[in-house]
């Protein structure tokens, strides 16, 4: 293995744990609740206002993440945003009153919309023929920072307290800080682009104002963009409500609860590195291949939830094989929209790209978990989840159609678009003898 292709997967490793450390500590604040509500006295709403919060500000910087990213040294820009997990975490573990706490809580989305440019820079790292794979496997992460959250809340609360582990997860975003600036390198946008892998020298290629606008003019992305707004519905509705589906409604202890998602959340992991593989194996087949792989996905993750939450409630060994089916299809879909953005836009606005599909989904994010407390009051959490997860699926399938049919041009545009700067890059070397 020669040494880019070391340094390569060192990237991915370094990446692969800010990203697995960075959930955990996102999402342990959710194990933490009790103690936190104790601590300073509030009650549900006020804890609520307080991930409602880090929401906001997650939503409103992912566009302004997604700029600075196209414009500027990545490596150093997640470097930062490491710094900035670690060290707003620490101001959380010292707040000595709930107002205080509550404002440190929402500077902590700061850095939860870091991550564009960090599948920008993979995507410099890798080809399109691997890109799939890579971002699958990346995002393994995500699942399992879940369990390492909740594991880690469950187990070092009562030892550490909720300020011990917020100190020692805020110490390890600033370790995780030092070893991105210093051992994660910036590549030339484009770099691992087919027309242009064989350039000896590349100029350098940043945000630009009309390539970023002509992002809305591109129809298949357009449609991706939608999708995902629709998209994080199942997602969002499942993480929020189905710990409570299993307790109220299926009657579950708290260990059979634990068991069973426990279950379902390694199989979904697996998951999204098995949509990335077979993304990447049609891909090579066909320009649809990832989009199918990703209709694939949720049409199965809609026929199979209906027949899970269809079993019988004292048949907990049946619901657990079905969920984990489930569980299994339903992020097939995930890497493969996001490498999906990157086959039809430009290396030099693919963190905007990805910015403007994470702001969008947002907004889906945000309206899903009340959406389901509405329907949950009036019918239940049974009905809740089966409607909002299998039609918002269906949904989507008819939008990946979409993406499918229109998909080819665009990808054509962007490799003539790529071609031309390979040409143009060949001819100034070859004018100034290089």
């Amino acid at each position: 293995m020669n040494a880019p292709s070391k340094r390569r997967w060192f990237v991915v490793a370094v990446f692969f744990a800010f990203m697995l450390l960075h959930q955990a500590d996102k999402l342990l604040i959710g194990p933490l609740t009790t103690p936190i509500m104790e601590a300073f006295g509030i009650n549900e709403a006020q804890m609520g206002a307080v991930v409602t919060g880090a929401l906001i500000v997650s939503a409103v910087l992912y566009p302004i993440w997604g700029y600075l990213y196209d414009r500027y040294a990545r490596n150093k820009l997640l470097a930062l945003a490491s710094f900035v997990w670690g060290a707003t975490t620490w101001l959380s573990a010292i707040a000595p009153t709930f107002s205080t706490f509550r404002a440190t809580r929402a500077t902590t989305g700061i850095d939860d919309s870091s991550y564009p440019g960090l599948y920008s820079l993979i995507s410099d790292y890798f080809g399109p023929e691997m890109r799939g794979r890579v971002y699958g496997l990346l995002q393994l992460a995500q699942p399992m920072g879940y369990m390492l959250g909740m594991l880690l809340g469950l187990f070092l609360s009562g030892a550490l307290g909720w300020r011990g582990i917020y100190y020692l997860t805020g110490a390890i975003g600033i370790v995780l800080a030092a070893v991105i600036f210093f051992g994660v390198r910036d590549v030339p946008r484009g770099k691992c682009e087919p027309e242009l892998r064989d350039l000896e020298q590349m100029g350098v290629y940043r945000f630009d104002l009309q390539t970023a606008l002509g992002l809305f003019k591109k129809r298949s992305l357009i449609l991706l963009f939608i999708q995902g707004f629709f998209g994080v519905f199942p997602w969002n509705v499942i993480t929020y409500w189905f710990f409570r589906y299993l307790e109220t409604e299926r009657g579950y202890s708290s260990d059979a609860v634990f068991v069973t998602m426990a279950v379902a959340v390694v199989v979904l992991s697996a998951g999204y590195f098995v949509g990335g593989a077979l993304g990447d194996f049609f891909f090579k087949r066909t320009v649809r291949g990832r989009v199918l792989v990703a209709m694939t996905g949720v049409l199965a993750g809609a026929v199979l939830l209906a027949v899970t939450l269809s079993t019988p409630v004292e048949n907990q060994a049946l619901f657990l094989a079905l969920l984990s089916i489930t569980a299994l299809f339903i992020p097939l879909a995930s890497a493969n929209v996001l490498a999906t953005v990157y086959d039809i836009t430009l290396p030099e606005v693919r963190s905007t790209a990805v910015a403007v599909q994470y702001f969008i989904e947002s907004a889906g994010a945000a309206l899903a978990p009340w959406l389901a407390g509405l329907i949950a009051v009036r019918y239940s959490l049974h009905d809740a989840i089966l409607w909002i997860c299998v039609s918002t699926w269906l949904l989507c399938a008819v939008f990946f159609v979409g993406v499918a049919y229109l998909l080819p041009d665009d990808i054509a545009t962007l490799r003539r678009q790529l071609r031309e700067r390979a040409e143009r890059e060949r001819a100034l070397q070859a004018e100034h003898g290089l």
